[in-house]
């Protein structure tokens, strides 16, 4: 019988706003948000991430973010360490590149999504996804739409495609 390794996979999740999305959120946008969420999947003892010069890696809470506020178990996958850097230098190359980062339609979250349901099968929770067009379905959240897309979130880590 033939044994296939299992590798678990964790979404990481940081509240970027240190609690005062929850707190200022019903005055500014007229609704409860709960955070300003940075992801990041974690799979093969390293955490993977989307920033503005592409995608990064670290150890596991090892960003300036420090530990996550939340982690989701998102399942497991029999994807190996090799083909996952292959898919992954795949995307650094084409759609996450050095540059194509953007706060509201491609980011850190939209990155998580795709390589969770790339390893598990399965997205990441629709709280996270949603909330860019939650914001933006706001007139404050469209009033602050130019500002806000030239934000670009920034962990730090070490860059897959060794480029800075």
């Amino acid at each position: 019988m033939d044994q296939t390794d299992s590798y678990p996979v964790k979404l990481y999740i940081y509240d970027m706003s240190k609690g005062m999305a929850r707190q200022l959120s019903p005055l500014l946008l007229g609704r409860q948000l709960d955070g300003i969420w940075h992801t990041a999947i974690v799979v093969h003892e390293k955490e993977f991430f989307f920033v503005g010069e592409g995608i990064n890696n670290c150890p596991p809470g090892g960003t300036p973010l420090g530990e996550p506020d939340s982690i989701v178990d998102l399942g497991s996958t029999e994807v190996s360490m090799e083909i996952f850097m292959a898919y992954l230098i795949s995307l650094a190359e084409s759609t996450y590149r050095s540059g194509t980062y953007n706060l509201f339609e491609h980011n850190c979250n939209t990155f998580s999504n795709e390589v969770a349901q790339f390893l598990t099968g399965n997205p990441i929770p629709l709280y996270i996804t949603d909330l860019p067009s939650e914001v933006l379905s706001t007139p404050f959240g469209q009033a602050l739409r130019p500002l806000l897309d030239s934000f670009v979130i920034n962990p730090g880590g070490n860059n897959i495609t060794g480029q800075q």
